[in-house]
């Protein structure tokens, strides 16, 4: 049977329901949201003479997490327009409506006798074959199915989300045995290409994968604070980035988690362990009282940190009082600062006997054990873990590639001489001749699995140009950039720089691109799988040639940026632009000029310059403004001075989309740019693109002159500016950059509606670019976003 999901239910509107409600919304899928009936009115209610027979209080649950969603931060929906997509309902009157979906998600209390209630009647109204799961943090599975239908049965599985739905990229999928295989193959499938997770397939064992080594990891190193005297502050100083984990750490982490949440996934695993398991499952005393005081972490304001005015404290578990932030102290610390890449920092710390060394052996080695003794019961194989970890709880390595990072063979010598049981088949495996759980060769990485070595199975859409780049596929590379050959007569410019940062170097590979690809190739993407696409030009060379007072150089810079925009934009061969994370400054000016942007559904995109005291210098103003024109469809009257306004606007307050989508909202997307809901597909769908631009007979745009505003039009936009002055939006510096985007926008001293060519309004833009970058309140703004990574309003 083939399934397509065009419509789903969602059963609990809680945050996590209502998160999954917004998550299948951002992807387009209408979505019915539903809860219980409330037993009684509000005060507000009966002030309205309303009963509880009126529709607005029967749904009342459900309507007003939709009134949050927009409220929530981070946002949940890519889009305010997404909230059209979900419709508010209850269990009662809406329950026969389960039969429009084709995936209906139970997101309800965490009770079994509950979830089996609300099963119970889905089984009675659902269409035979809609595919039904649990959102449930750990609760069996099986256990849920009990009593139902064959049908039921058969298309029942776990998909547990993690939390915020949006932004997680983990989704666990646990199939029972009833569960149609057929399922399970869809839902990977769908998780993956359109909800845009990394999917893996979990048994069904107390908490799964993610949360059962993570609580495990959390209790553990909570344990180890106790028994070593450490601190807070000293131990999230040791469990953060400096080992790959996130900047939360551990306790930042359990503050954002919520400790009430943690006590009751904590809880879960120790009712259903024995052993020396159930033990290390026993949650502090210490946190029972957080829990009993109400200090929950973040969202009561205090848990393990508390904030004060501006400064932030810390609590001491002895005492159950705050006092000021510490940091760990060690010299093993200090020498991994020094070194690159988290595998480096950790091997340099764990091994290291002084107090931080000790702590985070004795964190990580019974953590590493534990996870490797549960292979095989909580997920078939190394893999799945490792990806369930990092992708669920944000760690650059999984557990077993640590275990490779600090040495398997030297860390299970460790482990025994300090009395920590090594599971029987990773001995095996030394015993064997295989000194890692992973190896990789010509790009290819395979894993250690029952005595051989296997190649890790990956999504067809996932290209690795790192795999790439070992497997001989680089054509050119420089300081800046690499030049891919990714199959099918299409090549890939990598940016490599420092954070992407567009400099020389970059542009002179953009230029060789463009010619290799008209000569010998059908087109060209660019893109990259760093941590951001671009951040903009290289702001520090810019600053120091403006101090050396370098005009003339700085005018051959900003010439060659520009000429090179316009080469991309009239290359005979298309250009497609796949950005993600921030595309900001000459990064979104890089994709302005693309024939299509490929764009991942996490993608912050803005003309950001006048943070530092500029405006576009590489063709940004005029090819935003453009873009604009052209998204207005033929025939339509429409009024220039608007899109003038629209662009002024966006480009002097330096508006950044919060998404791919609020991106196209912003005028940086057009309709026929594509976007990508899985981040490791964009590549492949990029390609995709290229190729179907060759398809279809690709030509670039023809040359055309551009309607501009001229003096009118530049004085409606100062004004706009004086009125943001005025009203303390903006500051008087900010005003006279708006007043050179005015001219620019507008096209300078012509009539109202005179039509320009494109060089024309370059050479406005690089004339005034070279006017502000001379000024020292530029090169102020310019040296403190270097130093400071922030925008100083001067």
């Amino acid at each position: 049977m083939r399934y397509n999901i065009k419509k789903a239910a969602v059963l609990g509107s809680g945050v996590m329901g209502s998160g999954i409600a917004a998550h299948l919304a951002n992807i387009g899928i209408p979505t019915l949201l539903l809860d219980i009936v409330p037993n009684g009115l509000t005060e507000e209610e009966k002030t309205k003479g309303l009963t509880l027979e009126d529709k607005d209080v029967r749904n009342r649950f459900s309507l007003t997490a939709l009134k949050k969603l927009l409220k929530q931060k981070p946002a949940p929906l890519t889009s305010k327009k997404s909230l059209s997509l979900i419709e508010a309902g209850n269990l009662e009157d809406d329950i026969g409506r389960l039969k429009e979906a084709d995936w209906i998600i139970e997101v309800v209390v965490e009770r079994l006798d509950i979830k089996k209630s609300v099963f119970e009647k889905v089984d009675q109204y659902r269409r035979p074959g809609t595919i039904v799961s649990s959102n449930t943090s750990g609760i069996s599975i099986e256990a849920m199915a009990e009593g139902r239908s064959e049908d039921f049965k058969k298309h029942f599985l776990g998909t547990h989300f993690f939390n915020p739905p949006r932004y997680l990229k983990l989704l666990e999928v646990i199939p029972t045995a009833d569960t149609d295989p057929e399922v399970v193959a869809f839902m990977k499938q769908f998780g993956e290409d359109v909800l845009g997770k990394g999917v893996v397939i979990a048994k069904d064992t107390p908490n799964f994968i993610g949360n059962r080594i993570g609580t495990y990891g959390l209790l553990v190193t909570v344990r180890e604070m106790i028994k070593g005297g450490y601190t807070i502050g000293e131990v999230d100083s040791i469990t953060g980035p400096v080992i790959g984990r996130p900047k939360s750490a551990t306790f930042r982490t359990l503050d954002v988690v919520g400790i009430d949440t943690f006590v009751h996934v904590a809880k879960n695993v120790y009712e259903k362990v024995g052993g020396e398991e159930k033990e290390i499952f026993k949650v502090p005393d210490f946190m029972h009282k957080l829990v009993e005081k109400g200090w929950l972490g973040s969202k009561t304001g205090q848990g393990f940190y508390v904030k004060k005015g501006k400064d932030i404290y810390e609590l001491d578990p002895e005492t159950m009082e705050y006092g000021e932030r510490t940091k760990m102290k060690a010299a093993s610390l200090k020498a991994a600062q020094q070194v690159k890449g988290a595998a480096n920092k950790i091997k340099t710390i764990i091994y290291a006997d002084d107090r931080a060394g000790r702590l985070l052996w004795n964190i990580l080695a019974p953590c590493l054990a534990y996870t490797a003794e549960l292979t095989g019961t909580i997920a078939d194989d190394i893999v799945s873990i490792d990806r369930a970890m990092k992708w669920g709880f944000g760690w650059s390595y999984g557990p077993f590639e640590t275990w490779d990072a600090i040495g398997v063979g030297k860390s299970v010598q460790k482990m025994e001489l300090d009395g920590i049981r090594v599971p029987g088949w990773v001995k095996e495996m030394l015993d064997k001749g295989f000194t890692s759980f992973y190896k990789e060769e010509n790009g290819v990485v395979f894993y250690y699995d029952n005595g051989e070595y296997k190649a890790v199975e990956t999504n067809p859409k996932e290209i690795s140009l790192k795999a790439l780049k070992k497997q001989g596929k680089t054509i050119k590379e420089n300081a800046g950039a690499s030049l891919i050959d990714i199959g099918d007569g299409v090549l890939l410019l990598e940016f490599h720089s420092k954070s992407n940062a567009i400099g020389l170097d970059i542009l002179q590979m953009i230029n060789f691109a463009i010619d290799e690809v008209e000569k010998n190739y059908k087109g060209l993407v660019i893109g990259n799988q760093g941590k951001n696409f671009c951040v903009g030009a290289n702001l520090a060379l810019m600053l120091m040639e403006a101090q050396d007072d370098n005009i003339f150089e700085l005018d051959m810079v900003v010439r060659q940026f520009q000429n090179t925009m316009m080469k991309i934009k009239y290359s005979w061969k298309p250009v497609v632009a796949a950005p993600f994370q921030m595309a900001l400054g000459g990064g979104a000016e890089v994709c302005l000029h693309t024939a299509h942007i490929q764009a991942a559904s996490e993608t912050y995109m803005g003309l950001v310059e006048t943070g530092v005291g500029l405006l576009p210098g590489g063709g940004g103003n005029k090819e935003l403004y453009m873009k604009h024109l052209k998204n207005i469809p033929k025939g339509v009257q429409f009024d220039l001075q608007n899109v003038a306004n629209r662009v002024f606007e966006t480009i002097a307050t330096a508006k950044v989309s919060t998404s791919a989508e609020e991106a196209r909202e912003n005028g940086f997307l057009d309709q026929t740019d594509g976007i990508s809901s899985n981040p490791d597909h964009l590549i492949y769908d990029a390609k995709r693109a290229v190729l179907h631009l060759v398809e279809s007979g690709y030509r670039p745009p023809v040359r055309e002159k551009i309607p501009v505003v001229g003096e009118t039009g530049y004085a409606a936009l100062l004004l706009g500016a004086q009125q943001m002055y005025l009203s303390g939006y903006i500051s008087e510096y900010d005003l006279e950059i708006a007043k050179k985007i005015a001219y620019v926008l507008s096209g300078g001293k012509v009539p109202f509606g005179t039509k320009v060519d494109e060089q024309y309004l370059l050479d406005l833009e690089r004339e005034a670019f070279l006017s502000l970058i001379a000024q020292p309140k530029t090169q102020q703004r310019m040296q403190h976003m270097l130093l400071k990574g922030k925008p100083l309003r001067n």
